[in-house]
């Protein structure tokens, strides 16, 4: 579970999910990875951690992000079903049996699915778009890539341990590698505050997305530049052409205008790919750890 900030809600779901887990006759160990908060959040978990030791932590020493908190809690994780999830109440700890008995039946993953998802359409539009490009990279007919709440087999984990953290959607990975999944129906609330994705950072992810699982981007993307600059001069061109016979005025500017900005916004996205591409580069030379710990709970 990492959890960023969330001192309000992070004692109750741990609470739920520790009574949960115990009706369900099964050893099972609750980590928490705090991701950097500033609020009261790794008190809460120290004192739930006193009272109860299966419940174990991790804190880093600033916020390093979701993904690399998710890598620290997997690969310490024991169990031979491993589930992740939110600590923000959005995922309710009573659906946790399901996901555990689908793996347990023979699933690889169980993928949860948000049922009734409570978020502004700003946040379900991008995500839509997210989720069809994540089922088109990696070809696995899976309608909820985002949900953070889903159950995994050791098996299926194991192989892609080493890019978790480095590649954000940890689910699209397991998959990509050839894991089987099974969809689970959860119920979903709208978070208490809003949103940590905001337009801009959904727009960053969509480009992760597509420098992480699309295998030759900036060749498609030269395509595109091609055929959408190419049918831009042709429209542009007979517009221009029927206004000259029209009006015996030939409008240049016009034309040139929407040329160049069809040309504009195209580099532009070809540019942001070679962004992308860039900060990984800098990243695997330069070596940097995903995370660095300040204290742990065990």
């Amino acid at each position: 579970m990492p959890v960023f900030n969330e001192e309000r809600t992070i004692e109750q779901v741990v609470t739920q999910a520790v009574a949960v887990l115990e009706t369900a006759s099964r050893t099972f160990e609750v980590i928490v990875v705090d991701d950097g908060s500033r609020d009261g959040t790794w008190a809460t978990i120290e004192r739930l951690h006193a009272g109860d030791a299966r419940v174990k932590a991790v804190r880093f020493k600033r916020n390093f992000g979701q993904h690399p908190a998710m890598h620290a809690g997997l690969v310490r994780a024991r169990g031979d079903i491993v589930v992740t999830m939110d600590g923000d109440l959005q995922n309710q700890p009573s659906d946790l049996p399901k996901l555990i008995e689908a793996v347990a039946n023979g699933a690889d993953v169980a993928s949860g699915r948000r049922k009734g998802r409570e978020d502004s359409w700003g946040r379900t539009l991008p995500s839509k778009l997210i989720n069809g490009m994540l089922r088109r990279f990696t070809s696995a007919d899976i309608n909820d890539f985002g949900c953070a709440y889903n159950a995994y087999s050791r098996d299926a984990l194991t192989p892609v341990l080493g890019v978790i953290g480095k590649q954000k959607f940890t689910k699209a990975l397991v998959l990509a590698a050839g894991a089987q999944a099974v969809e689970i129906d959860l119920d979903h609330r709208a978070r208490e505050d809003s949103s940590r994705y905001s337009p801009l950072r959904l727009t960053r992810l969509a480009l992760h997305v597509l420098a992480g699982f699309w295998p030759q981007p900036i060749q498609w993307a030269g395509v595109l530049l091609g055929v959408l600059c190419g049918t831009l001069a042709m429209v542009v061109g007979v517009w221009a052409t029927v206004v000259w016979v029209l009006n015996g005025d030939f409008p240049g500017q016009l034309y040139l205008g929407g040329l160049v900005l069809g040309v504009l916004a195209v580099q532009g996205f070809i540019l942001a790919l070679v962004g992308e591409y860039l900060g990984r580069i800098q990243r695997d030379v330069e070596g940097r750890p995903l995370y660095t710990i300040e204290r742990e709970l065990v």
